[in-house]
Protein backbone atom coordinates (compact mmCIF):
# COMPACT_ATOMS: atom_id res chain seq x y z
CA UNK A 1 0.00 0.00 0.00
CA UNK A 2 0.82 4.03 -1.00
CA UNK A 3 0.17 6.93 0.95
CA UNK A 4 1.02 9.76 -1.58
CA UNK A 5 1.35 12.97 0.88
CA UNK A 6 2.63 14.62 3.72
CA UNK A 7 2.90 13.93 7.33
CA UNK A 8 2.19 17.20 8.72
CA UNK A 9 -1.03 16.98 6.21
CA UNK A 10 -4.21 17.23 8.53
CA UNK A 11 -6.04 14.85 5.51
CA UNK A 12 -2.79 12.44 5.28
CA UNK A 13 -2.80 12.20 9.56
CA UNK A 14 -6.22 10.67 9.35
CA UNK A 15 -5.03 8.15 6.54
CA UNK A 16 -1.97 7.21 8.77
CA UNK A 17 -4.14 7.22 11.73
CA UNK A 18 -6.64 4.77 10.39
CA UNK A 19 -3.59 2.19 9.11
CA UNK A 20 -1.85 2.59 12.61
CA UNK A 21 -5.29 1.59 14.30
CA UNK A 22 -5.63 -1.27 12.17
CA UNK A 23 -2.01 -2.64 12.75
CA UNK A 24 -1.06 -2.13 9.46
CA UNK A 25 1.77 -0.23 7.61
CA UNK A 26 1.82 1.38 4.04
CA UNK A 27 4.71 3.10 1.99
CA UNK A 28 4.46 7.40 2.84
CA UNK A 29 5.29 8.87 -0.65
CA UNK A 30 6.34 12.21 -0.33
CA UNK A 31 4.52 14.73 -2.29
CA UNK A 32 6.46 18.23 -2.34
CA UNK A 33 3.83 21.32 -2.14
CA UNK A 34 6.44 23.69 -2.27
CA UNK A 35 7.83 22.48 -5.43
CA UNK A 36 4.10 21.87 -6.61
CA UNK A 37 4.49 18.07 -7.16
CA UNK A 38 1.01 17.66 -6.79
CA UNK A 39 0.13 19.30 -9.69
CA UNK A 40 1.90 17.02 -11.93
CA UNK A 41 0.77 14.65 -14.58
CA UNK A 42 1.99 11.80 -12.21
CA UNK A 43 -0.18 12.90 -9.27
CA UNK A 44 -2.96 14.05 -11.03
CA UNK A 45 -3.02 10.63 -12.16
CA UNK A 46 -3.82 9.76 -8.71
CA UNK A 47 -5.47 12.88 -7.52
CA UNK A 48 -7.14 14.72 -10.53
CA UNK A 49 -8.00 17.61 -8.21
CA UNK A 50 -4.29 18.19 -7.47
CA UNK A 51 -4.03 17.59 -3.66
CA UNK A 52 -3.18 15.17 -1.09
CA UNK A 53 -3.59 12.64 -0.07
CA UNK A 54 -4.10 9.78 -2.45
CA UNK A 55 -3.43 5.98 -2.25
CA UNK A 56 -3.04 2.87 -4.04
CA UNK A 57 -3.60 -0.27 -2.55
CA UNK A 58 -1.05 -3.61 -2.87
CA UNK A 59 -3.77 -4.34 -6.37
CA UNK A 60 -3.52 -1.76 -7.86
CA UNK A 61 -6.36 0.32 -6.97
CA UNK A 62 -6.21 3.80 -6.16
CA UNK A 63 -8.86 6.28 -4.41
CA UNK A 64 -8.71 10.31 -3.21
CA UNK A 65 -10.20 11.66 -0.74
CA UNK A 66 -9.06 11.27 2.75
CA UNK A 67 -12.82 10.63 4.09
CA UNK A 68 -13.29 7.81 1.44
CA UNK A 69 -10.12 6.19 1.88
CA UNK A 70 -10.57 6.00 5.09
CA UNK A 71 -13.81 4.22 4.91
CA UNK A 72 -11.98 1.87 2.57
CA UNK A 73 -9.05 0.99 4.74
CA UNK A 74 -11.65 0.27 7.73
CA UNK A 75 -13.75 -1.88 5.70
CA UNK A 76 -10.83 -3.97 3.95
CA UNK A 77 -8.35 -4.24 6.80
CA UNK A 78 -8.34 -6.91 9.46
CA UNK A 79 -8.43 -5.35 13.19
CA UNK A 80 -10.82 -3.81 15.82
CA UNK A 81 -13.26 -2.11 13.14
CA UNK A 82 -13.76 2.21 13.41
CA UNK A 83 -16.58 2.18 12.18
CA UNK A 84 -19.76 0.41 14.91
CA UNK A 85 -22.21 -1.77 13.99
CA UNK A 86 -25.02 -0.25 15.82
CA UNK A 87 -27.70 1.69 13.65
CA UNK A 88 -27.62 4.39 15.93
CA UNK A 89 -24.20 4.71 16.74
CA UNK A 90 -23.08 4.04 12.91
CA UNK A 91 -25.01 7.47 12.07
CA UNK A 92 -23.77 9.31 14.89
CA UNK A 93 -20.67 9.23 13.40
CA UNK A 94 -21.44 10.25 10.37
CA UNK A 95 -23.20 12.88 11.68
CA UNK A 96 -20.27 13.80 13.54
CA UNK A 97 -17.72 13.10 10.15
CA UNK A 98 -19.96 15.72 8.80
CA UNK A 99 -20.06 18.46 11.94
CA UNK A 100 -16.28 18.60 11.38
CA UNK A 101 -15.69 18.79 8.04
CA UNK A 102 -18.69 21.37 7.99
CA UNK A 103 -18.64 23.52 10.80
CA UNK A 104 -15.34 22.64 12.93
CA UNK A 105 -12.40 22.14 10.80
CA UNK A 106 -13.09 25.36 8.30
CA UNK A 107 -13.40 27.64 11.71
CA UNK A 108 -10.39 25.61 13.25
CA UNK A 109 -8.60 26.02 10.26
CA UNK A 110 -8.55 30.14 10.18
CA UNK A 111 -6.90 30.07 13.69
CA UNK A 112 -4.46 27.43 12.41
CA UNK A 113 -3.87 29.78 9.18
CA UNK A 114 -3.02 32.87 10.87
CA UNK A 115 -1.71 31.53 13.94
CA UNK A 116 0.90 28.80 12.28
CA UNK A 117 0.91 28.46 8.93
CA UNK A 118 0.50 32.35 7.50
CA UNK A 119 3.51 32.69 9.36
CA UNK A 120 5.71 29.57 7.51
CA UNK A 121 4.41 30.64 4.38
CA UNK A 122 5.70 34.21 4.58
CA UNK A 123 2.32 35.39 4.37
CA UNK A 124 2.76 38.57 6.66
CA UNK A 125 0.64 39.46 10.17
CA UNK A 126 -1.97 37.48 11.04
CA UNK A 127 -5.37 38.71 11.03
CA UNK A 128 -7.04 39.57 14.45
CA UNK A 129 -10.76 39.42 12.48
CA UNK A 130 -10.30 36.09 11.38
CA UNK A 131 -8.93 34.44 14.22
CA UNK A 132 -11.94 35.70 16.26
CA UNK A 133 -13.83 34.75 13.66
CA UNK A 134 -13.02 31.04 13.73
CA UNK A 135 -12.54 31.10 17.61
CA UNK A 136 -16.61 31.94 17.53
CA UNK A 137 -16.85 29.13 15.11
CA UNK A 138 -15.03 26.93 17.25
CA UNK A 139 -16.49 27.59 20.54
CA UNK A 140 -20.00 27.36 19.04
CA UNK A 141 -19.06 23.64 17.15
CA UNK A 142 -17.74 22.77 20.89
CA UNK A 143 -20.52 23.69 22.66
CA UNK A 144 -22.72 21.26 20.83
CA UNK A 145 -20.08 18.67 21.77
CA UNK A 146 -19.70 19.25 25.16
CA UNK A 147 -23.25 17.73 26.28
CA UNK A 148 -23.23 14.72 23.71
CA UNK A 149 -19.08 13.83 25.23
CA UNK A 150 -20.80 13.67 28.51
CA UNK A 151 -22.91 11.22 28.18
CA UNK A 152 -20.81 9.01 26.25
CA UNK A 153 -17.08 8.56 25.95
CA UNK A 154 -16.53 9.10 21.92
CA UNK A 155 -18.69 11.13 19.63
CA UNK A 156 -20.23 7.94 17.78
CA UNK A 157 -21.07 6.22 21.64
CA UNK A 158 -18.70 4.59 23.91
CA UNK A 159 -16.17 3.35 20.88
CA UNK A 160 -13.59 4.89 19.15
CA UNK A 161 -14.52 5.67 15.80
CA UNK A 162 -13.82 7.00 12.50
CA UNK A 163 -15.37 10.20 13.71
CA UNK A 164 -12.60 10.65 16.05
CA UNK A 165 -10.16 10.14 13.36
CA UNK A 166 -11.58 12.96 11.02
CA UNK A 167 -11.35 15.25 14.27
CA UNK A 168 -7.71 14.50 16.00
CA UNK A 169 -5.79 16.25 13.58
CA UNK A 170 -7.45 19.98 13.08
CA UNK A 171 -7.74 19.38 17.33
CA UNK A 172 -3.89 18.81 17.39
CA UNK A 173 -3.38 21.47 15.47
CA UNK A 174 -5.93 23.94 16.64
CA UNK A 175 -4.91 23.54 20.39
CA UNK A 176 -0.94 23.98 18.91
CA UNK A 177 -2.36 27.40 17.26
CA UNK A 178 -3.12 28.97 21.19
CA UNK A 179 -7.04 26.96 20.97
CA UNK A 180 -6.06 24.82 24.03
CA UNK A 181 -7.81 27.49 26.18
CA UNK A 182 -10.79 27.03 24.89
CA UNK A 183 -10.69 23.73 24.75
CA UNK A 184 -10.22 23.30 28.58
CA UNK A 185 -13.62 25.52 28.85
CA UNK A 186 -15.22 22.34 27.58
CA UNK A 187 -14.32 19.40 30.12
CA UNK A 188 -15.96 16.93 28.27
CA UNK A 189 -14.02 18.31 25.33
CA UNK A 190 -11.12 18.44 26.98
CA UNK A 191 -11.52 14.66 28.51
CA UNK A 192 -12.38 13.50 25.08
CA UNK A 193 -9.17 15.46 23.35
CA UNK A 194 -6.98 13.81 26.34
CA UNK A 195 -8.24 9.94 25.91
CA UNK A 196 -7.54 10.17 22.11
CA UNK A 197 -4.17 11.72 21.73
CA UNK A 198 -3.13 9.40 23.86
CA UNK A 199 -3.73 6.63 21.66
CA UNK A 200 -0.53 4.85 19.97
CA UNK A 201 -1.74 5.14 17.00
CA UNK A 202 -1.81 8.91 17.22
CA UNK A 203 1.36 8.97 19.15
CA UNK A 204 2.97 7.17 16.19
CA UNK A 205 1.84 9.14 13.38
CA UNK A 206 2.57 12.82 15.54
CA UNK A 207 5.69 10.95 16.47
CA UNK A 208 4.85 12.28 19.89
Amino acid sequence: MKVYGLPMSTATRSVLTTLAEKGQEAELVLVDLTKGEQKSPAHLALHPFGVIPAFEDDDGFRLYESRAIIRYLDRKLPGTSLTPSDVHAYARMEQFISVEQCYFSPAAMKVIWERLFKKMMGGGTPDEARISEGLQGVERVFGIIEPVLGKQQYLAGDSFSLAEVTWMPYMDFFVAAGGAELVGKHPNVAAWWERVRSRPSWKKVTGA
